[in-house]
C-alpha cells in the first residue's frame, strides 16, 4: 500500500518562492505519473504540474508554465514543485498525487490518480 507524505508549505509573501516536497517510495520503479494539484475551500481540485517517470516528461497548468518547476530525485524517492514569483491566488492546500498507469496516460486530472497525499498548505499575502 503505497501512500504519500508531502511537506514544505508555509506562508510566504507575494514574489517569494517555496519548494514542495513529496516522499513517493515507487519513483523509481516501473512508470510512474506524479502530480501536484491544489484546492481552495469550496472550488475544485485542479492540477498544477505532472512528471511522468517513464519518459521524464513534465507538464504544467498554463497558471503554473513558468514559475513552477516539477522535478523528481530517484535516490531520494522524492517529487519536488519549485514554486516561484508566487501570487497571492496560489494560496491553496496542495496535494501530490500518484498514477502508475499501465496505457501510458499521465494526465493533470485529478480523477486519475488514485494515491493521494495528505496535503501542504500555501498561503501568499
Amino acid at each position: 500500500h503505497v501512500q504519500l507524505v508531502e511537506s514544505g508549505g508555509g506562508s510566504v509573501q507575494a514574489g517569494g518562492s517555496l519548494r514542495l516536497s513529496c516522499a513517493v517510495p515507487t519513483v523509481n520503479v516501473g512508470a510512474n505519473c506524479v502530480g501536484w494539484f491544489r484546492q481552495v475551500s469550496g472550488k475544485e481540485r485542479e492540477g498544477v504540474a505532472r512528471i511522468f517517470t517513464f519518459s521524464n516528461t513534465a507538464a504544467y497548468a498554463e497558471f503554473a508554465e513558468g514559475r513552477f518547476t516539477i522535478s523528481r530525485d530517484n535516490a531520494k524517492k522524492m517529487v519536488y514543485l519549485q514554486m516561484d514569483s508566487l501570487r497571492p491566488e496560489d494560496t491553496a492546500m496542495y496535494y501530490c498525487a500518484l498514477r502508475q498507469p499501465a496505457d501510458g496516460i499521465c494526465t493533470l486530472a485529478p480523477s486519475q490518480y488514485y494515491v493521494w497525499g495528505q496535503g501542504t498548505q500555501v498561503t501568499v499575502s
